[in-house]
């Protein structure tokens, strides 16, 4: 699939998403945008914008508003329905705009101008991550700083996520993961200075396996989701059933941790 059909899909999917990830995701992945963004706010930062690749409905703003009150924050995103939110999140502050543009390659006018840049949940979804990455580097002005939350591979049964990555991998749908192995360097090759390069974990809590999984399925636009575009109802009956089999009975509270680089330019 050429990469301009990829972004289309993509940011149909992202659309077709937009409201429930809003309702159910947003508030539990909070903790991680907290830790993202005070990952910025504990240096001076140059003059110049904070960029938000890949913001979704943009739940970085109002944090980073209230961190960098007056400064231009600009939230990118592939989805014209997940920019649809950002843009009424972003009504409060006159300084803060959305833009739908793709994050996997950065317009060049964007080189060099950021005072940060921050993504929080959104790299591990681009077609080349560490390319990607690479360009958000470039868009740092000098002094500037990247800090990138991202959700590593990790297929442990005792993780919702990874749990579900267990049951796709059993159908031999391989999840392309080596660009994590290459992000660090890609950083340092595009002229940054990695300052943390570490996990950072939260709790989460569900209701149960059930209503997680539906929220998986249908509120996020990740492997699962493309899974059952590809294979259709009747398959995921089979691997809903399996998730729960493997799953806890009741409320679900688990701990779950995240990749977090940052770096100065």
């Amino acid at each position: 699939m050429a990469d301009h059909e990829y972004t289309a899909v993509l940011a149909q999917r992202w659309d077709e998403v937009a409201d429930r990830y809003e309702e159910y995701f947003v508030p539990r992945f909070r903790p991680w945008v907290v830790a993202t963004v005070e990952a910025i706010a504990d240096t001076e930062l140059p003059s110049g914008p904070i960029l938000v690749p890949c913001c979704g409905t943009f739940p970085e703003l109002p944090l980073l508003a209230g961190q960098f009150p007056g400064r231009e924050i600009v939230g990118m995103d592939i989805s014209p329905v997940m920019v649809s939110h950002a843009e009424q999140r972003a009504v409060p502050w006159p300084t803060a705009r959305a833009i739908v543009q793709d994050a996997a390659v950065l317009d060049p006018a964007w080189s060099a101008t950021c005072a940060a840049v921050v993504s929080v949940f959104g790299l591990h979804h681009l077609p080349a991550p560490d390319e990607a990455v690479s360009d958000w580097v470039r868009a740092l002005t000098p002094g500037g700083r990247l800090a990138v939350a991202f959700w590593p591979y990790e297929a442990d049964a005792t993780d919702p996520w990874g749990l579900a990555d267990l049951l796709v991998a059993r159908q031999a749908v391989v999840t392309e993961r080596s660009w994590e192995e290459s992000l660090a360097a890609a950083v340092t090759a595009a002229g940054a200075t990695i300052r943390r390069d570490e996990f950072v974990a939260f709790e989460m809590v569900h209701a149960d396996a059930a209503a997680l999984w539906e929220a998986m399925s249908t509120a996020a636009a990740g492997a699962l989701r493309a899974t059952a575009l590809r294979h259709g109802p009747e398959f995921m009956e089979q691997m809903r059933k399996e998730f729960l089999r493997h799953a806890p009975t009741g409320e679900w509270r688990h701990r779950r941790r995240a990749r977090l680089i940052v770096a100065d330019k």
